[in-house]
């Protein structure tokens, strides 16, 4: 059965897995080859436990006792019209996609969000990454779009945004996948901040 919980310090190392391999299965052909093999779970671990400690929601799937997904917001880092939330990263191991678990993460940080006094949310995602779909299936507008820089190539990233969090928490979803529970503590908002665990 699916867990969605609060992380922990003890899930840092699982978190920072998931984090690097899906990087490796998401990007090829998009992200240079070379950056990709450089990804570091040690240093995954470090900014994931700084992560947790800031404060910032970073919330885990956990299946059959195995993380296989996480996902992180808090406030807006860089100001997008209305928009006052951010979701910082969300992460699925390649094999625990296609079940409804992404949209459970989705869900549940939009819940945590509202808990905080938040009203929307944003999220940056390359161009090229096919999960912008999945933004869109949940209702998310595309917004505005920039270039950045990854390993030395220049990439467009877009913001997608859901302008009511309330039209992501339903109670519907809850059965159909199988989810035992959700956990999430009430922690203190933090500011934004320039740092991306992502």
């Amino acid at each position: 059965m699916l867990t969605i919980r609060s992380a922990t310090p003890d899930d840092v190392e699982q978190i920072a897995h998931v984090h690097v391999d899906s990087w490796r299965t998401t990007y090829p052909g998009i992200v240079p080859g070379e950056y990709l093999a450089a990804l570091s779970i040690p240093d995954r671990v470090t900014a994931w436990r700084e992560g947790i400690a800031s404060g910032i929601a970073v919330h885990v799937a956990q299946l059959n006792g195995e993380i296989v997904g996480f996902i992180s917001g808090g406030p807006i880092r860089e100001p997008i019209g209305i928009y006052d939330g951010e979701l910082y990263a969300v992460y699925l191991l390649q094999q625990a996609q296609g079940q409804g678990i992404g949209r459970a993460l989705l869900q549940g940080l939009a819940g945590w969000l509202l808990g905080q006094g938040l009203k929307s949310m944003a999220v940056w995602v390359l161009e090229q990454n096919p999960a912008k779909h999945f933004y869109m299936r949940t209702g998310a507008e595309r917004l505005v779009s920039k270039s950045i820089e990854i390993g030395g190539a220049i990439l467009s990233e877009a913001a997608y945004g859901w302008p009511d969090l309330r039209s992501l928490v339903k109670d519907s979803w809850r059965n159909s996948i199988g989810l035992t529970s959700t956990q999430f503590p009430n922690r203190r908002r933090h500011p934004p901040t320039s740092h991306r665990p992502n």
